[in-house]
């Protein structure tokens, strides 16, 4: 099976990250379970910080992926 990412975009180019999906997730039900958990843990933690995120969505099968973002194509 073929690993599947998203990435999570920000208005700051070093605050966009990029996950691996977990594999038993389609896309668009990927999409809806992340928002909600980055929804959850930002209600629950106003001052969060991108590992209290990542935390959160680790423990329910997304992994942070490193990368090096690229240079603007447009």
């Amino acid at each position: 099976m073929h690993a599947k990412f998203m990435i999570l975009p920000a208005q700051e180019a070093h605050a966009i990250r990029l996950v691996r999906i977990p594999d038993d997730l389609g896309q668009h039900e990927a999409f809806r379970f992340a928002t909600g958990l980055i929804a959850q843990a930002e209600e629950d933690n106003p001052d969060f910080e991108w590992e209290d995120i990542a935390s959160v969505l680790e423990d329910h099968g997304f992994e942070p992926v490193d990368f090096i973002l690229g240079p603007v194509l447009d």
